[in-house]
């Protein structure tokens, strides 16, 4: 099943790049206007030290923002869970902060925060943060009522029942909005980097949008795209771990 996964992606792959370069003939389309997928990985390859530098700045911001994002999100779930309370006060609260788009608020942090690492590492905790506490507390609520009702006849505790049934039986729905988060990611880092950065491949785009090298900005674009396909790939064996170990206790 994976090795066929796997050959479906280098087909797909393969008559993207054959579609991309049909259109750049079709076309005649100027290279500063779409380089052809030759002029890309050239760019890749005579910047691959330019790009690497600043792949490392926007990786270490997506890797924190989403361990951040994870912790908050996971944390808030058990809360929203455990307390009626919370969810009293914190459920209206996430709707509203869902309902307002992310990326208005990328200039505010970036004025709050500054050109650093600091606001792209927040902008991606606030992209991820939502879907991982929906995906968790909708695991959360929907344990087995037999086996609460078990846990309750036998003198269960609050937090026995919590850390013995409820969060096992979550962890499924949890690796789900962590691969939802690992897509998200990138997206937060590199709206940062957009909005005002001096590094990142965010930045880097716009340095080469700004100088007419297209095919360096596409070249970003594509490690930045595979860097989120690999952590979606990571966070999805991570996830199938999370998910035996919740079956098998293994």
């Amino acid at each position: 099943m994976r090795g066929g996964s796997a050959t479906g992606g280098l087909f797909a792959a393969a008559v993207l790049l054959a579609v991309w370069q049909g259109v750049v003939w079709a076309t005649g389309a100027a290279p500063f206007i779409l380089p052809s997928p030759l002029r890309v990985a050239q760019a890749l390859w005579t910047s691959r030290a330019l790009i690497a530098e600043h792949g490392v700045v926007t990786l270490a911001e997506v890797l924190a923002g989403l361990l951040l994002g994870a912790i908050l999100g996971a944390g808030t779930a058990i809360q929203l869970a455990l307390s009626p309370i919370a969810r009293r006060l914190l459920l209206p609260a996430l709707v509203f902060m869902q309902a307002v788009p992310v990326f208005a608020l990328a200039p505010i942090l970036t004025l709050w925060l500054g050109y650093g690492i600091g606001s792209k590492i927040l902008m991606t905790v606030l992209i991820i943060y939502f879907p991982v506490t929906s995906a968790f507390y909708d695991g959360l609520r929907r344990t087995d009522p037999a086996l609460l009702d078990l846990s309750a006849v036998m003198g269960g505790t609050r937090w026995s029942e919590l850390w013995r049934l409820r969060v096992p039986a979550a962890l499924p729905d949890l690796a789900s909005g962590l691969r939802l988060a690992a897509v998200y990611a990138p997206i937060g880092a590199v709206i940062g980097e957009w909005v005002g950065a001096s590094k990142g491949l965010g930045y880097l785009m716009l340095l080469a949008n700004g100088r007419a090298k297209t095919d360096l900005m596409f070249a970003a674009l594509f490690v930045l795209a595979l860097g989120a396909v690999a952590l979606y790939v990571l966070l999805g064996i991570a996830a199938r771990r999370l998910e035996r170990w919740s079956r098998t206790g293994r």
